[in-house]
């Protein structure tokens, strides 16, 4: 295999054609996962084959499947699609800002805002799960980047979870808050999407949407998501406290709520 990959050059692909690749460029191979409601057996991956098949899938196979317990089967799938994607057409709404590490951002706050950035960070509504909000906020931070309390310049106050909207935003308008950050994990059934959209709506209601940062951030949500629900950027997987900090920091000087 890395022989093979160490003969494919940039010529070889095409951009504007692109397909999975397996074994040999542009052979279309991928793998499927899934879950059926229905018993483990040979019929089951039968039925899993047939499913691959009307997907678009050529020449599908069970390479693994799993009996779950109660009429459910988990199966393992290879197969062949002859859909490709223009990459070279493809454009996705991001955050547009040359990220800044830690000590660029505490550099940032001491030349051009000059006092401490108040951010305030929670998992609200139902959501219990902290580990987003604590890679972001906890000093330790994740991965090697450091959080935001140990950001120079930055009060970072983490409420923890299952926070009402309602507390965060009074929170928010008792310390002055430049920033909020909202985490969302619990995604199933779009629970998040009221829940987020009720913060806006809170924070528009006591006057202070326009001179808050809001940022939200989880495994589903991206900028594009976030930008329509009403919030300034969305993070998702792969960010860290320094994107979230060069975005708030860059925010706060443009829109000049120094």
């Amino acid at each position: 295999m890395s022989a093979k990959i160490m003969e494919i050059t940039k010529d070889d692909i095409d951009l504007t054609k692109v397909k999975p690749y397996g074994d040999t460029l542009n052979d279309g191979k991928m793998q499927l996962s899934f879950t059926l409601p229905i018993p483990y057996g040979d019929e089951a991956d039968e039925a899993a084959k047939q499913l691959a098949r009307k997907m678009g899938f050529s020449e599908p196979s069970v390479v693994y499947s799993s009996d779950l317990g109660v009429g459910y089967t988990f199966f393992t799938m290879y197969g062949n699609v002859n859909h490709t994607v223009d990459y070279t057409a493809i454009e996705v709404p991001k955050v547009d800002v040359e990220f800044m590490d830690k000590y660029g951002v505490e550099d940032y706050i001491k030349e051009n805002i000059k006092r401490d950035v108040v951010i305030i960070g929670a998992c609200t509504g139902s959501d219990a799960h902290t580990v987003g909000i604590d890679a972001i906020m906890n000093m330790k931070g994740f991965d090697g980047h450091y959080g935001l309390e140990r950001y120079k310049g930055v009060e970072a106050i983490n409420l923890g979870s299952q926070v009402p909207n309602e507390d965060l935003v009074a929170k928010a308008i008792e310390l002055k808050a430049d920033a909020i950050l909202v985490s969302q994990v619990v995604t199933q059934k779009d629970v998040h999407i009221p829940n987020l959209t009720q913060l806006v709506e809170l924070m528009e209601a006591e006057g202070i949407r326009d001179k808050v940062v809001l940022i939200c951030g989880g495994p589903r949500l991206s900028h594009e998501i976030a930008q329509e629900l009403g919030y300034d950027a969305g993070f998702g997987p792969g960010s860290f406290a320094n994107h979230v900090a060069t975005f708030v920091v860059n925010q706060i000087v443009d829109r000049k709520l120094v």
